[in-house]
């Protein structure tokens, strides 16, 4: 009877330690080709917000960390600065709009620093299906129709959802998602306008100032 225990727990023992060394080996071999796949999805994203175009540096390198209570949370969020030929042109920056329906709303603005909205892309969010969730690019195009919009500062009343005087389209029985996404847009680009002095003293993604 023991003898049968202990070839059971052999066996086991050796099953798991062939399982885990397995586990490891595949990870080790797949986690480039996703980091790769991850970095191309990043690049997409970020292309969208901020066209090509208007810079030439490797934009994904150029990340440094920002807290401001103008992204929706003392959070840190991560910026990506968009050089031409060395001189800084625009940003990427990751937001969050507090105040959705169904919670946070996570988002990417690109703008430049004089207040021209170049894109905007939410990430992560809960809205009701079917009204909120209009603000993703996958079920609506309403978040395109930030592209090429300048803000022309904080007391521009266009720069608002239509049932607050504004110019961006609410969606019917949903007001509160696409203000809560209007205004953090507003927000993050009046907050784009005040980088540039600031953009030598940010820390980058790594931690280093």
């Amino acid at each position: 009877m023991l003898d049968t225990i202990r070839k059971n727990g052999i066996t086991l023992a050796v099953f798991a330690a062939v399982t885990t060394g397995m586990t490891a080996v595949i990870n080790l071999v797949t986690k480039p080709t996703v980091e790769h796949q991850m970095a191309l999805e990043q690049k997409t994203l970020l292309d969208q917000v901020v066209p090509p175009s208007l810079y030439n540096n490797k934009l994904q390198q150029e990340c440094y960390i920002v807290r401001n209570p103008a992204l929706g949370n003392m959070d840190p969020h991560h910026l990506y600065l968009a050089r031409k030929d060395g001189k800084p042109v625009a940003v990427a920056l990751e937001t969050t709009a507090p105040d959705g329906y169904s919670g946070n709303i996570q988002m990417l603005v690109g703008a430049d620093f004089q207040g021209k909205v170049l894109g905007v892309r939410v990430t992560e969010q809960h809205e009701t299906p079917g009204l909120g969730d209009k603000i993703e690019l996958r079920i609506s195009d309403w978040i395109t129709h930030f592209s090429g919009v300048v803000l022309h500062g904080a007391d521009d009343k266009h720069f608002a959802v239509k049932k607050d005087g504004g110019d961006f389209d609410q969606f019917t029985g949903a007001t509160i998602t696409p203000r809560a996404v209007v205004n953090a847009t507003k927000r993050t680009t009046l907050y784009i306008e005040t980088l540039p002095s600031q953009l030598s003293s940010l820390p980058d993604c790594g931690g280093n100032p």
